[in-house]
């Protein structure tokens, strides 16, 4: 299991190297160097962040070679549309007038690039990434996290500063008030800096007019509150579905809820917010690519969801092994022939009219529920983390260590986690448990 410092070693190591390629392509095809990096720092995060994902990954492929590159192709495609929408979210009063590649856009020349794009992830995972497991050995560990600790903090920093200089106006203000004397001359330099670096990797950016910006409506378009609020409707619909399901099918009537307050499947929020920002540019297209799309990306998340809940809190909440054509256990086809009916019904049938329900409610009531909405899941998911967490491990630490294990001993015993989770099973590395 990887530690935390670990992973975010890789995320950076592997931003620099996406970085790298990006700059050497730019310059290749367009005669010219370009930096997408961060704080003067050459990082392009999303490929960092596919490579974390790779690496928690392709080990429960090891060997399948063709499911390890299908599942490179779909988790880089997916990692690198949701990044494109945050990326578009961070300004939505700029246009940034930028080439971006879509995923699975039905064009021959789309899944080439995807799959040229998946080819090098992973030859890069099978040749340089075992040397670079050695090579880091050699580092102290002290060493390790203090460039962690660092880099994460200049990324902090530099997003924060993109973030207020593209929503509050364009350079040429800013230079104005500066020959006049106005605004703090440093805090004017930093802005301007700002905005000549992004102006520079992203040549086209410019300020929306007011016509493009139109009149404010509460969670307009794919934003953090539509997807707030998108996430816990579908929790709660996803989980009255599979209770439901369960109870008719197989007569087992049990909490199908991620968490231990409310009725709320994370597996089925998050899955509506990945299939609305991955999928949502293919609603006007025919039916058969919002299916095709949907079993792919769907199945791929299935299998993510397994992974993760197995590396982190030691456990297993489904297990399809005695199923035909099934993935490890953790998907099968038919299953993933449901993700594609879900795919079309969820953009076709359902979305639309939740995106306009959303979209009428009153903007500030808006904001204010969002946030109520946003404290109380975080809250909900973080005691629920805990609570795993220390089930896991009780059998081999039976004593609490500290105040809060004993709450959780106290509140969360055995008996009623057992309860809330009956089909939960806890894996050799979980903890004591058989």
């Amino acid at each position: 299991m990887f530690e935390r410092y670990e992973l975010a070693l890789y995320l950076i190591i592997y931003s620099f190297f996406g970085w790298a390629a990006e700059a050497g392509w730019y310059a290749v095809t367009r005669r010219k160097f370009c930096n997408r990096g961060v704080v003067g720092l050459p990082l392009v995060l999303c490929y960092g962040f596919t490579f974390v994902l790779l690496i928690l990954v392709l080990p429960t492929l090891a060997g399948r070679h063709v499911l390890s590159f299908l599942a490179t192709m779909v988790v880089s495609a997916v990692v690198e549309r949701i990044g494109d929408h945050f990326f578009q979210r961070v300004g939505p009063k700029i246009r940034w007038d930028q080439e971006r590649s879509r995923l699975l856009s039905g064009t021959g020349k789309g899944l080439l690039s995807s799959a040229l794009v998946a080819g090098v992830y992973y030859l890069t995972y099978l040749i340089i990434h075992p040397v670079l497991t050695a090579g880091l050995t050699l580092v102290p560990g002290l060493l390790r996290q203090i460039v962690v600790i660092v880099t994460f903090l200049l990324v902090g920093l530099d997003f924060a500063a993109v973030s207020y200089a593209v929503r509050t106006g364009d350079a040429s203000r800013y230079e104005e008030r500066l020959a006049a004397g106005g605004q703090g001359r440093l805090a004017a330099h930093l802005y301007n800096a700002v905005w000549k670096r992004l102006q520079k990797a992203y040549p086209g950016i410019r300020q929306a007019g007011e016509e493009e910006q139109g009149t404010y409506t509460f969670a307009k378009g794919l934003c953090w509150d539509k997807l707030v609020w998108v996430f816990l409707l579908s929790a709660l619909l996803g989980d009255i579905i599979e209770t439901f399901w369960c109870g008719l099918v197989d007569g087992q009537w049990m909490n199908r809820s991620s968490v231990l307050y409310g009725p709320f499947s994370f597996v089925w929020g998050l899955g509506a917010v990945v299939l609305t920002v991955t999928l949502q540019g293919l609603a006007e297209r025919n039916d058969r690519y919002v299916f095709a799309a949907g079993f792919i990306v769907g199945g791929a998340y299935e299998y993510l969801c397994s992974v993760f809940t197995e590396l982190v809190f030691g456990t297993v909440f489904w297990d399809y092994s005695d199923m035909p054509l099934n993935i490890g256990g953790r998907t099968n086809v038919l299953f993933c022939f449901f993700w594609g009916v879900l795919a079309v019904v969820w953009i076709k049938i359902v979305y639309p009219p939740m995106s306009k329900g959303i979209e009428s409610l009153p903007p500030l009531a808006g904001k204010i529920a969002t946030w109520i909405v946003v404290l109380f899941m975080g809250c909900n998911a973080l005691l629920t983390s805990a609570a795993m967490l220390r089930y896991t491990e009780r059998p081999v630490h039976p004593e609490p260590a500290n105040a809060f294990q004993e709450i959780l001993d106290r509140q969360y015993g055995d008996a009623r986690m057992e309860q809330r989770w009956p089909n939960m099973i806890v894996t050799e590395g979980g903890g004591g448990r058989s």
